[in-house]
């Protein structure tokens, strides 16, 4: 539908365009330059977006390296993309040359959304570097260890809801996630069903669901789509664009607002946005406005990402579980033999559980939540092995199939295989799938809290159940846009213990935080 569309906007653009002359394809030869990468032929004036798959684009970037290499050339209504599709090229381009690839492109559409705000998504500089030291000083290495106590806590309270109604698994992950970022970020202590947070999921929700590379290209091209109004074909998005920006508004000053006001009367606890507010004395938010700005920015940044990630991937742990019964079996043994049934499992025990690990990275490897990445974007013109990458160009990651799908790097990619990740002696590898967690500068800041909340949640999840199919369960649909991970589908949750209850889950939950 959306090739449909876009060919039939191309055609009323170039109407209303009439004698604009075409520009003149950049990949034609340029006297004393290098050549650009290889890459697919371009059509006139609308390149190759209509030859890249809408729902799943890696899948087309993965088929054009087959043909055309490891660092390919496209173009979509007139902007440079270059697609890196190898885990090496990556590497050397976005970490080794971060200078000139740290950047990112411009998001012509986000401003639809009310989505400019982002650290994931700001320009390379002062704001960005602003943003990357308010985050640092809540999700670096060390500062991690301090929410150990209370990722596990609300992993044992995950537990008591998908004992209670596993049916709603999918929005007890949202509620288990959610009321980690929350803690950290603004102190608050969420409970399940809380609408104070719901504002900011459902704007990333949006966002992610729609903003596409095309939807951006297209608006970069001709920037008077922004003002086509929602009745016009092909601009259907733009009634969720509006109601995305209507969130955002309260996403970032609501809870900005209560810490606050805790602030002020003195009954706070210790969290990213208060710690802030009371280092950089803002009393009064128009002395720094700013500073203040960029608090509710990063702290939003880190709840909608965090979120949406850790969300997405747990239920792409449950469809994997789901479908692979022999992978829990040898999960819930490594787990029983650790902590004998006494008790629920604790960050003491990672060390003794390599194959959980291995779970969560295969997880992580076989079904990428961000397929192609967040894009980067060049601040100079570069040259990668005899091929000229122009400044401005949009760097497109491809994650998914290119890297987590390296035939040479995984065998068999598309077997769900854990033991992937373990040596002959049982002891995990060196391979970190570090490649789901961005580039260079660009790094995910909140990574060690998420990789921590993963682990919590799955082995938790594994310790008290099995994951089983249920009628339904063999018709599972994927999320389409930025974001991809299954749809909830329906799977059951049975207690590996036939006499567990809620009494009994709480007396192992108390033991569990006793041996805290």
């Amino acid at each position: 539908m959306m090739l449909v569309t876009l060919l039939a906007l191309a055609a009323v653009l170039l109407a209303i365009s009439g004698a604009r002359k075409l520009r003149r394809s950049r990949s034609q030869a340029h006297p004393g330059r290098p050549p650009l990468p290889p890459g697919p032929a371009p059509l006139p004036f609308l390149g190759n977006v209509l030859g890249v798959n809408k729902d799943a684009p890696h899948l087309t970037y993965t088929a054009w390296s087959k043909t055309y290499g490891d660092i390919v050339y496209t173009r979509m209504l007139g902007q440079d993309i270059i697609l890196l599709n190898s885990e090496r090229v990556a590497v050397e381009l976005l970490e080794k040359r971060s200078q000139k690839y740290s950047d990112r492109p411009v998001f012509a559409a986000a401003d639809l959304f009310d989505y400019e705000w982002p650290s994931s998504s700001a320009r390379y500089g002062p704001r960005f570097r602003l943003h990357r030291r308010l985050l640092h000083q809540v999700f670096h290495a060390k500062a991690a260890l301090d929410y150990r106590e209370r990722q596990l806590q609300r992993a044992y309270e995950l537990l008591t809801r998908l004992l209670d109604d596993p049916a709603r698994y999918a929005a007890h992950f949202t509620t288990f996630s959610a009321s980690v970022v929350m803690g950290v970020t603004y102190g608050y202590d969420m409970k399940g069903g809380d609408t104070f947070v719901t504002s900011m999921q459902r704007a990333s929700d949006i966002f992610l669901g729609i903003a596409t590379p095309e939807i951006f290209a297209l608006c970069i091209a001709f920037p008077f789509v922004k003002a086509l109004p929602a009745w016009f074909p092909g601009m259907g998005w733009k009634s969720k664009a509006a109601e995305c920006r209507r969130l955002v508004s309260d996403g970032l000053n609501t809870p900005y607002a209560w810490v606050k006001r805790r602030v002020e009367q003195g009954d706070t606890t210790p969290s990213m946005v208060a710690d802030a507010i009371i280092r950089h004395r803002l009393e009064d938010d128009s002395n720094n406005p700013e500073l203040v700005q960029a608090i509710k920015e990063s702290a939003g940044t880190l709840y909608a990402a965090s979120v949406e990630t850790t969300h997405a991937t747990l239920l792409v742990f449950v469809y994997l579980m789901m479908n692979h019964p022999e992978v829990q079996c040898r999960a819930q043994a490594e787990i029983d033999r650790v902590v004998a049934h006494q008790r629920l499992p604790d960050f003491e025990d990672r060390a003794s559980l390599p194959y959980i690990d291995a779970v969560l990275r295969e997880t992580m490897r076989s079904h990428p939540v961000t397929p192609i990445g967040v894009p980067h974007a060049t601040t100079e013109d570069d040259v990668y092995e005899g091929c000229y990458i122009p400044q401005g160009a949009t760097i497109i990651p491809n994650i998914c199939r290119a890297m987590s799908h390296d035939e040479e790097k995984y065998p068999n990619p598309e077997v769900f295989m854990p033991e992937r990740f373990l040596r002959e002696d049982g002891t995990l590898n060196e391979d970190k799938v570090p490649y789901m967690f961005g580039f260079g500068r660009r790094l995910c800041p909140g990574r060690h809290v998420g990789d921590a909340s993963l682990w919590s949640a799955m082995v938790c999840i594994l310790t008290l159940f099995r994951i089983e199919k249920t009628e339904g369960s063999d018709n599972v649909k994927w999320s389409t846009g930025l974001a991809r991970h299954p749809l909830p589908f329906p799977c059951r949750f049975i207690p590996r213990d036939e006499e567990m209850d809620c009494q009994k889950l709480a007396s192992l939950i108390y033991a569990s935080r006793i041996a805290l």
